[in-house]
């Protein structure tokens, strides 16, 4: 693949091999923006797991205290009109019942275009499965694994529309990737919300998982390059 200009001058400017303390490495980044738009701020963790067997897979939720900077479209599924009422308040997108249940079913009702979260109380599950094999592809599919079904409806519609709550998990190759907010937040902003990530995963090692469980950390940028992290 091949990167412009801008981005080889930057790429330029990091020492090879050098692993850069968090406060430098978040410098560096907000010092060096390549995009014309607030670009966000990713952090690319390495972990010494076996991806293929699932006692060591990872996989948890992490309230980030000034939340990533993107906006969720988070719809709620509930019968309950008090459930309702609390999720319209705390400013959700699509509220319903069995009605938004048949639209989704129906196609009248697009996931990931008209919402990109979906929240549900315990009682709608059951009708929910209806819909599972076009929820579950898409990865929206409510779960209690990863706290979207709850009866505490308006707190999780505030933390996840504001991007506060993040779900992660390791991909095939053993990485664990997150958003940890903007390049236009500030530094102690990022520091605390990449601070707070990391100790997340730290807490989701499973006890199958042997020896040192993370083998790096990079901080990039959306369209810049990597930065290494010194390991505490």
């Amino acid at each position: 693949m091949k990167h412009g200009k801008k981005y080889r001058s930057v790429a330029g400017k990091i020492v090879e091999k050098q692993e850069y303390s968090l406060e430098d490495a978040i410098v560096f980044l907000k010092d060096n923006a390549i995009a014309k738009f607030d670009e966000s701020v990713e952090a690319h963790i390495r972990l010494n797991i076996n991806a293929k067997k699932s006692d060591e897979s990872v996989r948890a939720t992490v309230v980030l205290p000034f939340g990533t900077g993107r906006v969720k479209k988070v719809a709620v599924v509930t019968n309950a009109a008090d459930k309702a009422k609390e999720a319209t308040d705390a400013g959700a997108v699509l509220v319903g019942g069995e009605e938004v249940v048949t639209g989704i079913k129906e196609g009248k009702i697009m996931p990931g275009t008209a919402f990109d979260i979906l929240l549900a109380t315990p009682d709608m599950m059951p009708k929910l499965a209806t819909v599972a094999k076009i929820l579950g592809p898409k990865g929206l599919m409510p779960s209690p694994k990863n706290e979207t079904v709850t009866a505490k409806i308006a707190d999780a519609v505030e933390m996840l529309s504001k991007g506060k709550k993040a779900s992660f998990k390791n991909d095939d190759s053993g990485n664990v990737h997150q958003v940890i907010g903007k390049l236009s937040f500030k530094a102690e902003e990022l520091t605390a919300n990449y601070e707070t990530f990391a100790d997340a995963v730290r807490k989701a090692k499973s006890e199958s998982s042997k020896g040192k469980f993370i083998k790096s950390i990079t901080l990039c940028s959306t369209m810049g390059p990597g930065v290494s992290i010194k390991l505490s």
